[in-house]
């Protein structure tokens, strides 16, 4: 095994393996190590994955080196290897992202998922609403999936709107973002189709069951809302696409496990009549559908 004093002898992938074991041992299981390994080597060198098994005495460059020696340092300090590679795959998806912008999870693939069958049974090519887009993962697949529909995304954060345009214009799309605080508004300035968001849902009760890596580095804003209104997005998003959805529309969320049976009543009393959940691979309440 490596000490920390040996780092100046590791010249070959296998060096590199052991020394990464050895120091996030304590934060990470060897899986997840190996993990981040397969992935660095990909985006670093661009080489197959298993080439850690297949040639263990590859040797690094000087360069190459030193940013597995930062990458590991990152680690150590909980940074979400997404952070450190300032990009995050979704799906089929390779998509910027930074401090100050939500990591996309494989959850809301779901969400997408659902809204995509819902639009194939449409007429026509619908118009998109993404509130709270992020890196603008949502509005971005569904732009792909659809080229045709008019998609537009909203957020609060400068930094995630900058770096969703940028993830847009690198797939070549034209979707239409504005900064908004959605609470803030009275009504939305056009009519959907479609009016999807994936909004801060995590109470504060639950950030102790949350890895470091999440609470350190990625934003509050995005995350978390307070214990004693924790719906206080989906109620008010209910009730602006109240107005703004078209006849036949449909009203999309990725919701808090623990509370679909309470987002579910708060849809009704707004006046939605036709709400479905619908569970994530882990069988979780994850998705919401209502329509009125």
């Amino acid at each position: 095994m490596f000490r920390s004093y040996d780092i100046r002898f590791i010249v070959f992938l296998r060096d590199l393996k052991s020394y990464f074991e050895q120091e996030l041992v304590a934060l990470y299981s060897k899986e997840e190590v190996n993990h981040f390994l397969y992935i660095l080597i990909e985006f670093r060198l661009h080489e197959n994955r298993f080439l850690l098994a297949m040639q263990p005495d590859f040797k690094l460059s000087k360069k190459d080196y030193m940013y597995f020696m930062n990458a590991c340092k990152a680690l150590k300090n909980n940074m979400p290897i997404q952070y450190f590679l300032e990009y995050a795959y979704f799906g089929d998806l390779k998509l910027r992202v930074k401090e100050g912008v939500l990591i996309p999870r494989p959850e809301t693939l779901e969400l997408v998922s659902l809204v995509t069958e819902f639009v194939l049974g449409l007429e026509k090519q619908p118009a998109v609403l993404d509130i709270g887009t992020g890196s603008g993962c949502i509005s971005i697949s569904l732009s792909l999936a659809f080229p045709n529909a008019m998609i537009s995304a909203l957020d609060i954060s400068d930094t995630a709107l900058a770096i969703a345009a940028q993830n847009a214009a690198d797939y070549q799309l034209k979707i239409a973002f504005e900064k908004a605080d959605v609470l803030s508004l009275s009504s939305l300035n056009s009519t959907y189709d479609v009016i999807v968001s994936n909004p801060p849902y995590v109470r504060q009760l639950e950030k102790m069951s949350m890895q470091a890596n999440v609470l350190d580095y990625e934003p509050d804003l995005a995350l978390f809302v307070s214990d004693t209104d924790p719906l206080i997005f989906y109620k008010k998003i209910g009730e602006l696409a109240l107005l703004a959805l078209d006849e036949g529309g449909a009203l999309f969320f990725e919701i808090n496990e623990y509370l679909g049976a309470e987002t579910t009543e708060m849809l009704a009393r707004l006046g939605y009549n036709n709400i479905q959940s619908y569970k994530d691979i882990y069988g979780k309440d994850r998705m919401l559908k209502a329509m009125l």
